[in-house]
This record gives structure tokens, sequence and C-alpha cells, in this order.
């Protein structure tokens, strides 16, 4: 994915990234010399604070350990940046460069650069369709969906709402971001046949695309809960920021919590979680993925082979798997470092924390 991944985590993660990356100037580079083994391209700090809070530092560390060098960037949410960073790649003489496109287009064009210079590509997180790189790391997001579609449904059965025909929606994440669609087909794949049997319902205006804008979800949540007499009984949300649009909107209209996914494992998302407003948030270990993506890349540059366990449109891939998280598990967290109990366990969630 990215995602992966694409929501906000916590304003506490926000301000940890304030002292890595100063706004708008572009991300420090890990090596200030000009030739490296391996470049990261990554896209953004603004759909997700994890880039530079988590994906810089692991690929960074992996690729010392390995005595490979390694230059990361990020083009800060600028696909034509992002095409120059990779020229920059190629005339420093990468051999391998990790690819985490902004979009397919600017994904594809940036691909067919490189491999045209010799260069070889792993499509990190999120996955070009169609494109010539070698090898694809991430989730397998297809099943990401599934958790949050399977926990949709567990979540509605504990309230006692799946026998009483219940009114769904489903706020998308970005219609450009293959991931996004890869996570609806997973959710689709469990709430369709739901859908048609009639024991749930499509909320009217119930299914759209929210481009990872929060803001734009919150109003889109609005305006079906205004179609649909704010009788809405779950809600399917693509990550925990979006999920947050949804509670956001539930509480300005002094509506009761209904079952909401989400996804990213945020502080906030565990905060709602705790408190009764979530059910549940997919957890995707970034120290996993960017693990697997250096050693892929330091086995093409060392001549060693690369394992994989699948192939996502026509592309060998190593998929990782993703795991849900609700109130039983949700240690899991803090136990591997992703979150810290001081993010979460704060204010008037402390009590919650068990």
């Amino acid at each position: 994915m990215r995602k992966l991944i694409r929501a906000s985590l916590a304003l506490a993660a926000i301000g940890a990234l304030g002292l890595l990356v100063v706004a708008g100037a572009p991300a420090k580079s890990e090596r200030s010399s000009a030739n490296a083994d391996v470049c990261v391209l990554l896209p953004d700090t603004k759909t997700s604070v994890r880039y530079e809070l988590f994906d810089r530092p692991y690929l960074a560390a992996a690729f010392k350990k390995a005595n490979v060098t390694a230059t990361i960037v990020n083009a800060q949410n600028d696909p034509q940046k992002m095409r120059s960073q990779a020229d920059d790649c190629m005339t420093n003489k990468a051999k391998v460069v990790l690819l985490d496109a902004l979009d397919p287009g600017s994904g594809a064009a940036i691909t067919n650069s490189i491999t045209s210079r010799g260069g070889k590509v792993i499509d990190y997180d999120r996955l070009v369709p169609g494109s010539k790189a070698l090898y694809y790391v991430s989730f397998d997001n297809v099943k990401v969906g599934k958790l949050m579609g399977t926990g949709l449904v567990n979540a509605l059965k504990a309230k006692g709402k799946y026998g009483s025909h219940p009114v769904i929606s489903e706020l998308n994440g970005g219609i450009t971001d293959n991931n996004a669609k890869l996570f609806k087909q997973g959710y689709d794949s469990v709430l369709n046949p739901l859908y048609k049997s009639g024991t749930f319902k499509k909320a009217k205006g119930g299914d759209q695309w929210t481009d990872w804008n929060n803001q734009k979800g919150l109003t889109i949540f609005e305006q079906m809960l205004a179609r649909n007499g704010n009788k809405i009984d779950g809600s399917i949300a693509a990550n925990d920021g979006l999920a947050g649009a949804v509670i956001s909107a539930l509480k300005n209209h002094k509506l009761k919590p209904i079952p909401v996914t989400g996804q990213d494992a945020t502080p906030t998302g565990v905060q709602y979680i705790l408190a009764g407003w979530q059910s549940g948030t997919v957890y995707k270990s970034v120290r996993k993925e960017a693990a697997a993506a250096a050693s892929a890349a330091i086995n093409i540059i060392k001549g060693k082979a690369v394992k994989t366990n699948g192939k996502v449109s026509g592309t060998k891939s190593i998929l990782l798997a993703p795991v849900w998280v609700t109130k039983a598990n949700y240690k899991l967290l803090f136990t591997d470092g992703f979150v810290k109990r001081s993010q979460v366990c704060v204010g008037a969630y402390k009590k919650l924390c068990k």
C-alpha cells in the first residue's frame, strides 16, 4: 500500500514529523554524496506521516546493515518532482529504485525511464499496473479489504443489527490509487453478496470515492446522512482518517456510534476503538514491509534470488499479511513499537487503556 495508507496519524505523530521535515522543504536524503546503489522514491508527507516516521528510518537502517549505499527522497505529492528525483537516481548510477508512485501515469513514465537506462524498479507499497517493475512489495491489499468487510459484519452482529437489514455506506479511498481499488475489491467481496440477498442495504448515494481527503469524506458522509434521513447503520471507511470523518459527522448530528471500519492503526483510530466509536482498524507493519523491500533490493544488487509469494496484475509480488485490530488485541501495536502507549492512553482515553 500506501499503503499505503493513505490517512493522517495522530497530531502527536505530526508534531514528531515536524522534527524530521521542514514545512515546504524536501525531506532529507540519507546520503549527500553522488552515487548510490539504491534509490528510494517516497510519495509525500500529507496523506500519511508514515513515510518519514517509519519507512525512511527502517529502509535506511536495512541498507546500512547490508553495506548498500542508498538515497531516500520524498516528492512531497509532486509527480514532476518525483520524475526529477528519479532522473537524479539514474544520473547517480542507482542499480535499483524503490518506487512508491503518486499515480499510475507518472509511475509508469518513471519506471519506463529508469528501465530504459538499465535500472531495475521495485514497486513499493503501491503497484503501478502494467509497468515494467520487476517486483511488487506490499500487503495483500484484497485481504486488507476483506478484513474491513468482515470486521463490519461482525460488529453489526455484535450490535444486534445484522438481521434488521442494516443500511451501509462506503467511503472509498483515491480512485487513482490501485491499492484503494484492491481494498474495495476485498470489502465488496464480503458485502456485495449481502446486498444482493437483501440482508444489507446500500445507503442512497452511499458508495463514493474520497481521494483520501478526510474533509471531502466528511462532506460526503454528511450528504449521505441527509439523503438517508440520518439512518445509516454501518460504514466502511477505507482508512482511519475517513473513519474519523464518519465519526465527526455522527457527533455533529448527535447520533450514536455505528460500526465503522478503519485502516492504518493510527493513534486516533485506536482511541476511537477504545471509546466505542470505531469497530477496528487494519494494521500493516511498515517495519516488515520495509524489511521485505530492502531485502529484495539488496538481493538484486548482490545477484541473489528474490523469493516471491504471489503475483498481482502480472507482477511478481511479495505480499505480507495484514492484521485486524480491535479492543481485544490493540496492545500488539505497542509491542511492535508501531504506536506508543503515550500517544493513545492520554486524557480521556487513559482510563480506557487496560
